[in-house]
């Protein structure tokens, strides 16, 4: 288990994750919370990196920041997200095995499983076949990820662990129409077209693509979890092991913000992976289970929303 008071690094401590990883181990007791936000320190660069590590001495590292999007973005700026997320997975867990930090939990991404991989996807199936084109750069960074981690712990011991979380939503999310993710970007075309008197709303794809999602607290309960009860190579997925079709999805959206609006479909946009959801018996069995129903993390990811709206605060 974590010394409760030893000095733990989230990085990316703004974005959806690092946000939640922060406000999960300020609930569990932990009293040396560092960060660093991007103008004080830039992850990609390894003497930038190394020179913070050694001033700060972390004993723990949640190394869950990282370059992100949805579809629109990962396939309009694929040199951004492979670029962007090798050099930080590369220079943070190098500056740990430096600085001797006890332990590094590694989040990635469940994009890193091959396009037409076996439902539900177990951990095994890394690799096995082609990926998604829409986002090969990013999950080819996440895949090196995995393998820097697997491999500082054959070759110097070192205590890195990985976790591949499923779709992730909640508090602090980037509601970016063309950037953003599915679900956070369906909360804003619902909200502003209610706004608007618009009773029409257009959702990208068929419809058809089901996703499984996990709130973002859920994930920093896991990740927290894993930090506690796990030291072994292998990754480990993080999900409910429930997924939906994308149209269902936009029908609860629909009802949580704009009752009367009809859904129609831009078939000429990707759908992206047809279907994905995770397998986690193995973290099931370690003892975890997520705790939020969906019906829940939304209701509670839209009224954030509005209330981030009315603070100017929301990242649009």
């Amino acid at each position: 288990m974590l010394d409760r008071h030893a000095p733990v690094f989230v990085t990316g401590h703004r974005g959806l994750v690092g946000s939640a990883v922060k406000r999960r181990l300020t609930a569990e007791g932990f009293t040396n919370l560092l960060t660093a936000s991007r103008q004080e320190l830039d992850l990609r660069d390894q003497s930038a990196v190394d020179a913070w590590f050694a001033e700060h001495q972390p004993q723990y590292v949640f190394l869950v920041a990282g370059t992100v999007g949805g579809i629109g973005a990962n396939s309009s700026r694929p040199a951004d997200f492979l670029y962007d997320n090798l050099m930080i997975h590369g220079t943070v867990v190098h500056a740990s095995y430096q600085n001797k930090v006890d332990k590094l939990l590694y989040l990635g991404s469940s994009c890193i499983y091959p396009r037409l991989a076996e439902q539900p996807i177990a951990e095994g199936a890394l690799l096995s076949g082609p990926l998604e084109p829409t986002n090969e750069g990013y999950a080819l960074a996440k895949i090196a990820g995995i393998k820097l981690c697997e491999s500082y712990r054959r070759q110097y011991d070192c205590d890195f662990i990985s976790a591949m979380p499923t779709n992730l939503y909640g508090p602090g999310d980037n509601f970016d129409l063309e950037g953003g993710h599915v679900l956070p970007a369906l909360i804003r075309r619902f909200h502003e077209a209610k706004e608007a008197g618009v009773n029409e709303v257009q959702i990208w794809g068929t419809g058809s693509a089901c996703r499984e999602f996990l709130h973002v607290d859920d994930l920093a309960d896991a990740c927290l979890f894993l930090m506690d009860n796990y030291s072994e190579a292998g990754h480990v997925n993080v999900g409910t092991g429930i997924d939906d079709s994308i149209a269902a999805l936009a029908r609860q959206v629909r009802d949580l913000g704009h009752p009367e609006a009809e859904i129609t479909y831009d078939t000429t946009k990707p759908d992206g992976t047809p279907r994905k959801v995770l397998e986690v018996s193995k973290l099931t069995e370690l003892g975890w289970t997520a705790k939020t129903e969906l019906a829940d993390g939304l209701a509670n990811t839209y009224a954030w929303f509005l209330q981030a709206l009315a603070e100017g605060t929301a990242r649009l």
